[in-house]
């Protein structure tokens, strides 16, 4: 990054600083002002404070916005978080790591797959082992189905926060039925505990290339219809562009990644600039906007989901023959029908269950590209069967930043589509 830069992202910072899209006021002063504020001696004429949430159907969960309304125009606004608090970072660190992707796997409950694999990935960096060929393109296999799902998800629930009833039932019925292929792979829907440490839970069954073909080949024309829904609809047009705008500097000085950073013209992409698996063997675009409004949030991911598709392409043609998991008994259980056969395999499975296997002391810091942005995964360990202390960083969580800034001078009426487009999981900003 040249010094030029530094300085238009120092810049931005200072002016996001200034803006004053921040309301600073505390909850319990959020809630007891609640309402008509008279003009004050510092200038500030009449005004309206309004509690939005945290149990409303457009804020996509338990998110809270306290809003200080200038007629219907919005002039301040804070985001309140902590009302879905788990304890899912702590309750990490008293888990083994052969537990630990069934904790992490809900946090984000719309991509689950994407925390799995971060946390493995993590977990392989301290063991220093490598998994085999096959088991990393099944985990970029069912990351990119998973990606699908969670883009369906917010073509759903954007359409249904715009008033496009029809469109919620559309990206619902994809969904489905690519959940039912995450469904035949994995034995779940959601929460799989699928991708672990060393590889993967079981090799794909028989046939999964067969379904798969069955559930992509009427997505590509599902997508061109919802572009004739959507995309080129007047109405639809005048609801999301020049609403809830960002520039470039500005998003990268509040740390945004994914969609909401590449609707910015910003080409980021962990997948291409930092590979990790084999993505570095596939050919994808990376996409982005020009104008960082919640329509190219929107265009950005009906597209992305087309490069998902071309990508899934790809890898069914070069999926490897070999291991799903590494070969390690230190690491891996094992197999089930060993069990009943020997009194060893018995011991090994009961002993890796009930302890754990150690990992070296040390910490380890894995991200990938998840729908919403870089999911990281940093574990410490102290050389025990649990992390010493895990942190996620947690895509929802740092894009909510932008929130205040996005809604600043914009009317009330936009505030269920700005938040809809920087679609936020608040499983995995309340951990």
């Amino acid at each position: 990054m040249s010094a030029t830069d530094l300085e238009a992202l120092d810049s931005a910072l200072q002016r996001l600083g200034e803006d004053g899209a921040v309301l600073r006021l505390s909850e319990t002063e959020a809630e007891q002002q609640s309402g008509y504020q008279p003009p004050t001696a510092e200038g500030l004429g009449e005004r309206m404070i309004m509690n939005m949430g945290p149990q409303h159907p457009s804020t996509h969960g338990v998110l809270r916005l306290v809003l200080e309304l200038d007629g219907e125009l919005i002039t301040r606004s804070k985001p309140v978080i902590g009302y879905l608090h788990t304890g899912m970072e702590k309750t990490g660190e008293e888990l083994s790591y052969l537990q630990g992707p069934t904790n992490v796997t809900r946090m984000d409950y719309a991509s689950p797959l994407f925390t799995e694999l971060a946390f493995s990935l993590a977990v392989e960096q301290l063991l220093g082992i490598e998994v085999p060929q096959r088991a990393q393109w099944i985990r970029m296999l069912l990351c990119e189905v998973n990606r699908l799902t969670s883009h369906m998800l917010f073509m759903a629930t954007n359409g249904m926060d715009l008033g496009a009833v029809g469109m919620m039932l559309y990206g619902w019925r994809e969904r489905e039925e690519l959940l039912r292929f995450l469904e035949m792979v994995t034995g779940l829907r959601m929460n799989h505990n699928f991708i672990r440490p060393g590889g993967v839970a079981a090799d794909l069954p028989d046939g999964w290339q067969q379904e798969l073909a069955e559930i992509l080949e009427p997505l590509p024309d599902r997508l061109e219809e919802f572009d004739t829904l959507m995309t080129g609809q007047p109405i639809w047009r005048e609801r999301l562009q020049g609403v809830g705008v960002i520039t470039t500097e500005e998003a990268l000085a509040l740390g945004v990644t994914g969609p909401i950073l590449r609707a910015t013209g910003y080409a980021w992409d962990l997948r291409r600039d930092i590979p990790y698996l084999n993505y570095d063997q596939l050919d994808f675009d990376v996409l982005v906007g020009s104008y960082g409004d919640s329509f190219d949030r929107y265009a950005i991911r009906l597209n992305e989901m087309r490069e998902s598709i071309r990508m899934i392409t790809q890898m069914v043609d070069k999926m490897p023959a070999g291991d799903y998991r590494i070969q390690d008994k230190k690491v891996t259980p094992p197999p089930r029908a060993r069990i009943d056969e020997s009194m060893e395999a018995l011991i090994h499975h009961f002993k890796i269950f009930t302890e754990g296997f150690k990992v070296p002391e040390g910490e380890a810091y894995a991200a990938v590209e998840s729908p919403r942005g870089e999911l990281g995964v940093y574990i410490v360990s102290d050389g025990s069967s649990k992390p010493h202390r895990m942190h996620v960083r947690a895509p929802s969580f740092v894009n909510l930043q932008s929130l205040p800034h996005l809604m600043k001078d914009s009317l009330l009426a936009d505030t269920v589509a700005i938040i809809s487009s920087v679609d936020p999981i608040m499983g995995e900003v309340d951990r």
